[in-house]
């Protein structure tokens, strides 16, 4: 088939963890013999910051909302549309792609817990209630009975969820002198540093003879980081491998949405454990439902349940945590589970719109 994405960005990876999954996603559904075209604003942060060309699709840019009609014609003949979440003037693109597409317009909410809650709190950059009971699909980042509310409360004639993925082969088990015990990969968020103070600083304060490490931007300056703790501004997906070779563990941080709706899993959960590197996760409804708890994860609620493995564990025990994870994602989380998943998807979508289609005709 051919699809047109309209999403936040394909072309980097700078605070956001939206490009690596359309990356693994669109790659793995190109692969399987459609055609795709990624539509992305153009915007200065990107822009300054963009990876090297993913080369997993047709990818363009458009600067304003007047430079989508260069696109029309493009969206106009594809199969299947998807709008992305937290796209620039997201309502008015989804407007858009409603009116032009003949083909079903699915939207894939990347952020579903922020989604639902920025439309109970009445904001609607990117989503309203309208457009939600508009779009033909609600793919959904969050599994559970966050597929019944958005359905029940918001009118989505159908919403499935579309767990993000990991590329298998680009996210690999490699052999690195370890460089930390525990490290931590993600930007920023208010609502996670508590849980990173708790889960990963205050274990680095009581246990100064360990190696720790936080990457990511945007934290900011007041914050004490023990002498123990390394800071890196920014690590690009390519160089993802190696980061988490070097660590011993990493640990998943999820933020407080996530973690109230549920069955959230974040990509950087599933390209750690692609990668064979053990992981301590904060605790969330759903996550024994993706890996099995002290085979495939740790989980910890407490500074002393980071450390006991970080102390404890020895490393035969840690090597079999870390294939277990990935023994798991070969199984049921990769890039080609996913692209699988979304072919059904918009196929059964392209089949109920024609059946609609056909039988407006008839009635008319």
């Amino acid at each position: 088939m051919k699809l047109v994405v309209l999403g936040l960005s394909l072309s980097s990876s700078w605070g956001n963890g939206h490009a690596t999954t359309y990356r693994a996603l669109l790659r793995a559904f190109s692969e399987r013999g459609h055609e795709v075209l990624f539509l992305e604003r153009d915007t200065p942060w990107y822009a300054a910051h963009r990876d090297p060309d993913p080369k997993v699709c047709r990818l363009a840019f458009y600067d304003d909302l007047a430079e989508l009609e260069t696109w029309r014609a493009d969206v106009a003949s594809a199969d299947a549309v998807i709008v992305g979440s937290f796209v620039p003037e997201g309502v008015a693109v989804g407007e858009w792609a409603l009116k032009t597409a003949r083909g079903p317009v699915a939207f894939y909410d990347i952020d579903t817990p922020v989604t639902l809650a920025r439309l109970a709190a009445g904001e609607d950059d990117y989503l309203n209630p309208d457009l939600a009971a508009r779009y033909d699909l609600y793919l959904s980042f969050t599994g559970g009975p966050t597929l019944d509310l958005i359905m029940r409360r918001y009118g989505s004639p159908d919403a499935r969820a579309l767990y993000c993925s990991v590329d298998a082969e680009a996210y690999r088990p490699l052999e690195r002198e370890p460089r930390w015990d525990l490290s931590y990969l993600g930007t920023h968020s208010p609502d996670r540093q508590p849980t990173l103070e708790r889960l990963l600083i205050e274990p680095a304060r009581r246990a100064p003879e360990l190696r720790f490490c936080v990457a990511g931007p945007q934290y900011p300056a007041g914050i004490d980081w023990p002498a123990n703790v390394e800071r890196l501004e920014h690590v690009a997906p390519p160089d993802h491998p190696d980061f988490y070779a070097a660590s011993r563990f990493t640990l998943n941080v999820t933020r407080q949405d996530m973690i109230a709706a549920g069955y959230s899993p974040s990509v950087r959960l599933f390209e750690a454990a692609a990668c064979a590197c053990p992981i301590i996760s904060d605790v969330w409804e759903g996550l024994d439902t993706l890996f099995s708890p002290n085979a495939e994860i740790v989980l910890a609620e407490t500074p002393e349940a980071v450390l006991t493995p970080l102390r404890n564990l020895d490393e035969a025990a840690r090597r079999r945590l870390g294939q277990a994870g990935r023994a798991r994602i070969l199984a049921t989380h990769t890039a080609a589970h996913r692209a699988a998943e979304l072919e059904l998807c918009l196929q059964e979508a392209i089949s109920r719109k024609a059946s609609r289609n056909l039988t407006s005709m008839e009635i008319s």
